[in-house]
């Protein structure tokens, strides 16, 4: 059952549309974001239904020298299964009937009506894939930011691979090293779905609305779904910075975010020769490894600083470089992207 409130289109929600003729509005959206995480995630379905299952090896086995006449003790590797699972993400949009009808065009005003669904939808997937955590609230996904928690590595393995930038207050941001591929990390959908955001038109037949009263009345519906989940198989290509201290940057006491870029990138094991001396590859031109698709993810304060950091004439990692007629920054050949839903906000990571 569906009741009228302040989530329902209304006639005054619908006067702020109009222009002064009665013709729609073209409105500017002041709430919409720039997520470029959504443009980089891989998507594959999950091996089961809903969920994701992933043996990860934990330990080495132990090999031996040997001599003549001598024997070897037989070992063998550790490994530990991790289940990721999926989220259910979904919105109704709901036009009391008469509202629409006042329109011309019905299905543009409804459109127009579901832009809004689709960036509040885009925004909630975006920050889930960073902050939200399935152990505290079990109806969404796993983010990164609680997989990689701590600075203490006797706490979790993953603090290898989180920096400390010296920020001991709440006003901190992070810059996170994602490596997107079927053996790092990756999105995931439920079997047999489709992959993004869905729209379905239900129509006005689909079922009657109600209002407080509990009296119904004839409405249009949308139905909006996003079902997802991430898994990361392999921790060692996710790296974070954290404890950035936002209010100090452009400052003597902000920290030296190039030397921790330099330090994020050495902590991936294999990445393009151009990038990191931790291992080359085969490419000579330094290309792209198979591992996977590395970006660099920060929020538009972070990114400013490190544009005007690009400017500086001693600078030679940072660069604003020209692709597909767009201006792109880059450290060491790895694009950063530009992630809205990465606060400025971040208690401090121990």
């Amino acid at each position: 059952m569906t009741t009228l409130g302040p989530n329902y289109l209304t006639l005054s929600d619908w006067a702020k549309t109009r222009d002064p003729d009665g013709k729609t509005a073209v409105y500017v959206d002041l709430l919409s974001q720039t997520n470029e995480i959504l443009d980089d995630v891989l998507w594959r379905e999950c091996n089961k239904a809903t969920s994701h299952e992933t043996t990860v090896m934990t330990g080495l086995p132990t090999v031996t020298w040997r001599q003549l006449y001598q024997g070897v003790q037989p070992s063998k590797s550790t490994k530990a299964k991790i289940i990721d699972t999926c989220g259910m993400l979904e919105a109704f949009s709901v036009v009391d009937q008469s509202l629409a009808d006042l329109e011309d065009d019905q299905a543009q005003f409804r459109l127009e009506e579901g832009y809004s669904f689709i960036e509040s939808m885009s925004q909630t997937m975006s920050s889930a894939l960073m902050y939200s955590n399935a152990l505290a609230t079990p109806e969404q996904i796993m983010g990164l930011s609680p997989r990689y928690s701590t600075v203490d590595p006797t706490v979790a393995q993953t603090a290898n691979n989180v920096i400390d930038a010296g920020g001991v207050g709440s006003t901190n941001a992070s810059i996170w090293l994602g490596v997107w591929g079927p053996l790092t990390g990756f999105g995931l959908l439920p079997k047999g779905s489709k992959a993004g955001l869905t729209h379905e038109d239900l129509g006005k037949d689909y079922a009657p609305a109600y209002d407080a009263n509990n009296r119904s009345y004839k409405a249009y519906w949308d139905h909006y779904k996003w079902d997802a989940g991430l898994t990361v198989r392999d921790w060692r290509y996710f790296a974070r910075i954290c404890n950035i201290d936002v209010t100090l940057l452009g400052t003597a006491g902000a920290a030296n975010l190039i030397n921790a870029l330099i330090r994020l990138v050495n902590r991936i094991p294999t990445m393009p020769a151009g990038v990191s001396a931790v291992q080359k590859t085969d490419d000579p031109r330094g290309g792209m490894i198979s591992m996977g698709r590395p970006a660099i993810y920060v929020n538009r304060v972070i990114r400013t600083y490190l544009e005007i950091q690009a400017l500086n004439k001693f600078n030679v990692l940072l660069k604003l470089e020209e692709w597909d007629g767009k201006t792109i920054l880059t450290f060491r050949g790895v694009p950063i992207r530009t992630v809205d839903s990465l606060l400025s906000t971040e208690a401090r990571v121990v």
